[in-house]
């Protein structure tokens, strides 16, 4: 698998909740990175992690680009509280071995932040 279809797949499968069809686009060795926690993950971990993510809505991929065994992608996310919808980007990078992702890097934020005052 290449890398574009592999980070289009595993992103599409988060979003329809299929947390059962994560594993085969993961490599054994599999280590993902959220470097605005600095929490590392393996492949186990990672996808219980996500199945039990409390409030998870919808993943949707707005850009994607790869090249060779590398894959790049911003994605717009929604979760559900009591009360509100919550909406986050997510960048992801993904670097593949053996037509598996190996490693995934993500980085989150919250898209209602507003800019220090002052700084523009």
């Amino acid at each position: 698998m290449d890398a574009r279809a592999a980070l289009t797949g595993l992103m599409t499968a988060i979003d329809e909740h299929r947390w059962e069809d994560l594993s085969p686009f993961l490599h054994e060795e599999f280590v993902c990175v959220l470097v605005h926690t600095g929490e590392t993950f393996g492949r186990e971990s990672w996808i219980a992690f996500n199945a039990g993510y409390p409030g998870f809505d919808r993943l949707r991929v707005e850009e994607l680009v790869a090249e060779d065994d590398t894959a790049a992608c911003r994605s717009h996310v929604t979760g559900r509280t009591d009360d509100a919808i919550q909406h986050f980007e997510c960048a992801s990078f993904a670097r593949m071995r053996e037509g598996l992702i190996v490693r995934l890097t993500e980085v989150w934020t919250d898209v209602d932040q507003l800019p220090p005052i002052g700084t523009r």
